[in-house]
C-alpha cells in the first residue's frame, strides 16, 4: 500500500479523501489543512458545485492532521501526496514535495505561470517521481466515449464539436472573500472552463486559430468564455463556451454536442446516465455506466503509474502545461 497525505481540505480536498479510502491499494494517513479542528465540521456543511460522498468520520478521525506540510513532512513517511490548495500555492507545494522524493498529484489548474510548470516538470524528472495534474474530464466515461467515437471514426469524421460548463458564482470556501479571490485564481477561464479547454486538445491537438470572447465576473476579467477553435488542415471547428456569471444557486451543468458525418451525440450532466446519438431517421440511447467515477479512475491510474512504473501517458503534466497555454491564448 501507497502512504498518501492530502492537502487541502476543501471541496477538492474531500473529494480526494472520499477516493482514497475507496481505493484498497492506498493509506490515507494524512491531512494537512490550515484548521485541522474544523475538518468535521467541513464534512457536514455545504460546499462546491456538486455532492461528494460520504466520507466515513471513523477513517477520518483515525488519521493524523497537520496545520503545515512541513510538520507533515517531517512525521510521516509518505509516497505520495494530493495537492489540492488555492492556484497560487500549487508551485511552492508541488516543489518542495517533489523536492523531498515524493510522487506528486496536482489538482488543476497545474500553475499560472509557464515558467513555473516548466521547472516542476523538469524537477520530477530530475528526481525520477510521478507529476501528474488533475484533469478529471479525460477520464469521465461520457467523455472517454466520445474520443474514443472520435478517434475511431465510428460515426465518420468529426465535423463539429461543443464543449459547454456552466455554474453559479462559488461561495463556499476561500471564494466567499471575492476580493481577496479575484485574478488569484485565474478565474473561471483557468480553473473552471480549462476542463473543456484540456479535453478539446486532448482529443483534436492544439488548432490553429482561436477566436474568443470574455466577460468580466466577480473573480476575474475572465469569468465567462465564449471561444471558436479552428483546425485549417480538417476544417473542423471546435465552441467552448462557459463560466461562474451567474449567480451562486444557479445550476452546475456542462456537456457536449458533437456532429459526425452519419449522426449527432449529445451529452449533459443534467441528464448524466445517458448519451443520445441521433440520426436522420432516429433517436438512440446509450447508458453511460459510470460504475466508477471519473474521480476514482484518475487516481487509480496515478498509482498504477507509479506501481509499474511509467510515465502518466493519459495525463502528462507536459499536455497539462500546453493547456496552461491554450487557455492563455483566449486572452489574446
Amino acid at each position: 500500500m501507497k502512504n498518501v497525505a492530502v492537502i487541502g481540505f476543501g471541496f477538492m480536498g474531500m473529494t480526494h479523501v472520499a477516493n482514497i479510502l475507496k481505493n484498497q491499494n492506498l493509506n490515507l494517513v494524512a491531512i494537512v489543512t490550515k484548521n485541522p479542528d474544523k475538518i468535521e465540521a467541513k464534512l457536514t456543511s455545504k460546499t462546491g458545485n456538486f455532492d461528494i460522498e460520504d466520507i466515513d468520520l471513523k477513517a477520518i478521525s483515525q488519521t493524523r492532521k497537520y496545520s503545515t506540510i512541513d510538520d507533515c513532512l517531517a512525521s510521516e513517511k509518505l509516497d505520495t501526496v494530493h495537492i489540492c490548495v488555492h492556484t497560487d500555492l500549487h508551485y511552492e507545494l508541488s516543489k518542495k514535495c517533489l523536492s523531498n522524493g515524493l510522487h506528486v498529484f496536482l489538482e488543476k489548474p497545474m500553475t499560472l505561470e509557464l515558467d513555473e510548470g516548466q521547472e516542476l516538470i523538469e524537477l520530477a524528472k530530475k528526481k525520477k517521481r510521478i507529476l501528474m495534474v488533475g484533469h478529471v474530464v479525460r477520464f469521465m466515461s461520457p467523455y472517454q466515449k466520445l474520443k474514443k467515437w472520435i478517434d475511431e471514426k465510428s460515426y465518420g469524421s468529426l465535423r463539429f464539436l461543443s464543449l459547454s460548463r456552466f455554474s453559479g458564482l462559488p461561495g463556499w470556501g476561500q471564494w466567499k472573500d471575492k476580493q481577496k479571490a479575484f485574478g488569484s485564481s485565474g478565474g473561471a477561464l483557468f480553473d473552471f472552463l480549462i476542463h473543456d479547454i484540456d479535453f478539446a486538445q486532448y482529443a483534436l491537438g492544439i488548432p490553429d486559430k482561436i477566436q474568443s470572447t470574455t466577460l468580466p465576473g466577480k473573480l476575474s476579467n475572465h469569468d465567462y468564455i465564449s471561444a471558436f477553435w479552428e483546425y485549417q488542415k480538417s476544417g473542423l471547428k471546435v465552441k467552448v463556451e462557459g463560466g461562474n456569471t451567474f449567480h451562486t444557486s444557479f445550476p452546475f451543468q456542462a456537456g457536449y454536442m458533437a456532429n459526425f458525418d452519419h449522426a449527432s451525440i449529445f451529452y449533459s450532466t443534467l441528464k448524466p446516465e445517458i448519451i443520445q446519438v441521433a440520426t436522420d431517421g432516429d433517436i438512440i440511447n446509450i447508458p453511460v455506466q459510470e460504475n466508477v467515477d471519473g474521480f476514482y479512475r484518475e487516481i487509480d491510474y496515478f498509482y498504477k503509474c507509479i506501481e509499474n512504473k511509467v510515465t502518466p501517458d493519459l495525463c502528462l503534466p507536459e499536455s497539462s502545461l500546453e493547456t496552461i497555454k491554450l487557455c492563455y491564448k483566449h486572452l489574446d
